[in-house]
């Protein structure tokens, strides 16, 4: 699976395990996150993963920043895009299957990086439920 990844200055550690982990399990990653903790601005980031997903240049896109607010809202301005903040696998994994999410926004600030990686491990390994909530998923993007 081709995947994007962006993050701020909160984020640059998670990012390197969670980069870590997607190559292990054989995934090919588009990363756009910056690699310090000199602080930047967090859309910079988040516009090329959400614009990566919106266009299907990725399937799934992962944004990372302090609280993970700032990265969701900017993903969710493209008509393609689902961006979900999650903070436990559990909600990862409902994200993804009630909701068909295909962005993660990770809260660096309020996660450790093991429970990153199972909420990742989560989003990536559960497949959406359709039926209902399929029906509610079209119902989201503006026309």
């Amino acid at each position: 699976m081709k995947i994007s990844i962006g993050n701020d200055h909160a984020g640059p550690d998670y990012k390197q395990a969670i980069v870590k982990m997607l190559k292990e399990r054989g995934h090919e990653i588009n990363n756009h996150g910056t690699d310090t903790f000199d602080s930047v601005d967090y859309p910079d980031f988040a516009h090329k993963v959400g614009q990566d997903v919106d266009k299907a240049v990725t399937e799934i896109g992962i944004v990372i920043c302090g609280s993970a607010q700032g990265v969701s809202m900017t993903v969710n301005k493209y008509q393609n895009v689902r961006g979900a903040v999650c903070w436990t696998k559990e909600i990862a994994g409902l994200a993804r299957e009630h909701n068909n999410a295909n962005v993660i926004c990770i809260p660096a600030r309020f996660t450790s990086i093991p429970q990153v990686i199972a909420m990742v491990e989560t989003f990536l390994d559960t497949e959406f439920a359709g039926g209902r909530h399929a029906t509610r998923v079209n119902k989201i993007a503006c026309s």
